[in-house]
């Protein structure tokens, strides 16, 4: 024999309470995502540090290497650099430097020499000539011996033209190639830093070099690619007078120039931890063994090119031994903060598991409640389920005793 319908009131008061326990299970699941979200940017920051730190260690003993192998100063090395500018006969870069060794004084004073801060080759340095030679390969001969200005009132004071756009030969840089006897010979590549669009993100500000900082390339585990070791724009050395140069916004060399050169440009250890990343890469990619991935996705095969210019190696060690066991022992310290927090969200991972287990099993409840035979049978003789229950009202239906009329 089929049961009676429940009285709608017993059937809302009973569905109200299923809900409410499902309301309160939904937020605890909302609550262990919170947390577990929290705990991996823990977890990410605490990795990243740990980048920095294995970074700065690999720079300081390969900086010790080279300066127990090496006698040759920072000095020495941007010597070389500008010798090797100096060397590209009748381009822009050669005549400019030229007027610079040869002519300081009276270039110095020139309005046009005095709005050129350098070339791109001589504003930063690297710590290692492999490095070195890799990004100059990766950038060009072009933008390596490129001019940078710092206002466009610089770039316009370069080179005059006539009212038919023809060059005008006896003024800007071609007036000065003329005065020293010698010529140019085609186009050259001027970088203006305040017309630049610069790095829309944050900068390090306890760093003393301002590094940018940028968010590096996760695997679906949230762990960084194999052989990644940073990216290129923040593997610029910058001296202190570099440091100070600022546009008129107050934007730094390493967010215009190098910046607009090198973009989001990763390095890794091996040309197979490129491979293994294609699909994190999304500005292009260069490897210390000579892997070059351009940002629009092209390799780079064949033998590597040995470029006359380059960066200038700075081999001074920029860390004090003690230091470096400082930095030793703060590796040690986050890693033992990074287990903690993977045993904590392991713990609120199994939570989460529970919660929404519960869950499930609530809403089938409540699913099977609702499809009852006894609440879903609506036989012809049975009585109308009452509205919900008012306040002051009979909330199982009752009727009210009532006088008979006589």
């Amino acid at each position: 024999m089929a049961l009676p319908p429940l009285p709608s009131q017993i059937v809302e008061f009973n569905c109200k309470v299923m809900e409410e326990k499902l309301k309160s299970l939904d937020l605890k699941v909302n609550h262990h995502d919170d947390n577990i979200r929290f705990l991996k940017s823990e977890i990410n920051a605490i990795e990243d540090a740990c980048i920095d730190l294995a970074i700065e260690l690999g720079n300081y003993h390969s900086s010790a290497a080279a300066v127990a192998n090496n006698d040759t100063t920072a000095q020495e090395a941007e010597q070389r650099t500008i010798q090797s500018i100096l060397d590209q006969e009748k381009t822009a870069a050669a005549i400019i430097c030229q007027m610079n060794v040869r002519y300081h004084e009276s270039a110095s004073k020139m309005p046009l020499m005095k709005n050129i801060l350098g070339f791109v080759a001589t504003l930063g340095k690297v710590n290692d000539d492999n490095l070195s030679r890799l990004l100059a390969e990766y950038l060009g001969r072009d933008n390596m011996i490129a001019l940078v200005c710092k206002t466009s009132d610089g770039v316009n004071g370069l080179e005059k033209y006539d009212k038919d756009g023809i060059i005008d030969k006896s003024s800007g840089i071609h007036g000065l190639c003329r005065s020293v006897g010698k010529f140019l010979d085609g186009r050259f590549t001027v970088f203006c830093l305040e017309n630049l669009r610069p790095f829309s993100g944050d900068v390090n500000i306890d760093d003393p070099q301002r590094r940018l900082i940028l968010h590096r390339p996760r695997l679906p585990g949230g762990e960084c690619p194999p052989g990644f070791l940073g990216f290129a724009v923040n593997m610029i050395h910058l001296d202190r007078a570099h440091l100070s140069c600022l546009t008129a916004s107050g934007h730094g060399l390493r967010e215009t120039l190098f910046y607009s050169l090198f973009s989001h440009l990763q390095v890794y250890k091996t040309r197979a931890d490129i491979q293994r990343a294609l699909p994190l890469i999304n500005d292009g990619a260069v490897s210390l063994d000579g892997g070059i991935l351009k940002p629009n996705g092209s390799f780079c095969l064949g033998d590597s090119k040995n470029l006359e210019v380059k960066f200038p190696v700075s081999i001074e060690v920029s860390s004090s031994p003690e230091n470096i066991v400082e930095m030793e022992e703060q590796i040690k310290l986050k890693n033992w903060q990074k287990e903690r927090l993977l045993e904590d969200m392991r713990r609120e991972e199994d939570l989460l598991k529970q919660v929404k287990e519960l869950y499930s099993k609530q809403k089938q409840e409540l699913t099977d409640y609702l499809t009852r035979p006894e609440l879903t049978q609506t036989p012809h003789d049975s009585p109308t389920i009452p509205s919900p229950a008012t306040p002051g009202s009979n909330p199982f239906g009752a009727k009210s005793s009532q006088k008979r009329r006589h």
